[in-house]
């Protein structure tokens, strides 16, 4: 069983869903990119039921309010709605798991506020988005996102309805790792019913977010700064295996081998079977090694 929440904002409301004990020690759950709170709906009742689970939506995303006419969608805006959320509900200290994009999420926010986060998941991410070898690349990115949100503005375009099965199939077809089963749990809270049809409820400058992007050397002056409190897995078929990342661009490389270099004292890194959503599609994959990490005593588990 979970509760609907609603926090209010400037703009409207970030919405969320919560399980467990409100007494319970508090694990905030942070959602992918143009994904939802439901991504951790079959992960989380296989998780140790005295903790309080709070897995919100980012603006813009699921049963959140949409971001004001002509404000872009910054990273940082994302950290900032996490921000908001811990305030309104009080916390002091609480561990913070983050599936994507909501794993970058997670490890700003522990970057910013080290004194707030006991523990940190990640999954499917390794806390950081890499700043491009090429600062003309790095320029080009940035016009982009530009330039793209100023062509959603001119077009003004009108939510095109679907039928259930067509935005089904839309949403599997942009999401190759998801089962039809997970996919219809993200349009759950994904999507709204109106009398054309089905309409996505996520907002489409999301699709034009703005990114914060670290060097190598600043990478590891923030490992430094969660040392010894960190869990990262990653799927042996999603989207980011160590092992599998271009040896030939030597930023991974030197994060790669920096990531190594401390993992024994430092980070966790535990690669399993299943893909980009093995959370959403295979919980029981990862359930275990979550509630192992949460549950441990220090603040490295034992596994």
């Amino acid at each position: 069983m979970f509760s609907e929440l609603k926090f209010p904002v400037p703009w409207g409301h970030v919405a969320a869903k919560a399980w467990g004990p409100s007494d319970g020690h508090p694990v905030l759950c942070l959602h992918g990119w143009l994904d939802n709170a439901n991504t951790f709906d079959k992960l989380i009742p296989l998780l140790p039921r005295d903790y309080y689970y709070v897995a919100m939506d980012f603006s813009g995303h699921g049963w959140s309010s949409h971001r004001p006419a002509g404000s872009p969608y910054h990273f940082l805006d994302y950290v900032s709605d996490v921000r908001r959320v811990v305030a309104a509900l009080q916390w002091r200290r609480f561990t913070l798991m983050g599936h994507s994009m909501g794993g970058s999420v997670a490890g700003m926010f522990c970057f910013l506020y080290p004194e707030m986060v006991d523990k940190l998941i990640l999954l499917e991410n390794l806390g950081f988005l890499l700043a491009p070898e090429d600062t003309e690349a790095w320029l080009k990115s940035k016009r982009i996102m530009i330039d793209r949100l100023l062509s959603l503005e001119a077009k003004q375009q009108t939510p095109k309805a679907r039928s259930p099965e067509a935005a089904l199939q839309r949403l599997l077809e942009a999401n190759r790792h998801l089962t039809a089963e997970s996919g219809a749990i993200l349009l759950q809270r994904g999507a709204t019913e109106t009398p054309a049809g089905l309409v996505y409820n996520r907002d489409m400058r999301a699709r034009t977010q703005s990114q914060e992007f670290f060097t190598v050397e600043q990478c590891l002056k923030l490992l430094r700064k969660i040392q010894d409190r960190v869990l990262i897995i990653v799927a042996r078929d999603g989207l980011l295996v160590p092992r599998k990342l271009d040896h030939s661009n030597h930023y991974v490389k030197a994060l790669q081998e920096a990531f190594e270099s401390t993992l024994k004292e430092h980070i966790q890194l535990i690669e399993v079977p299943g893909t980009h959503f093995v959370h959403l599609n295979e919980p029981e994959v990862v359930s275990g090694i979550i509630s192992n990490f949460l549950t441990a005593q220090n603040a490295r588990a034992r596994l």
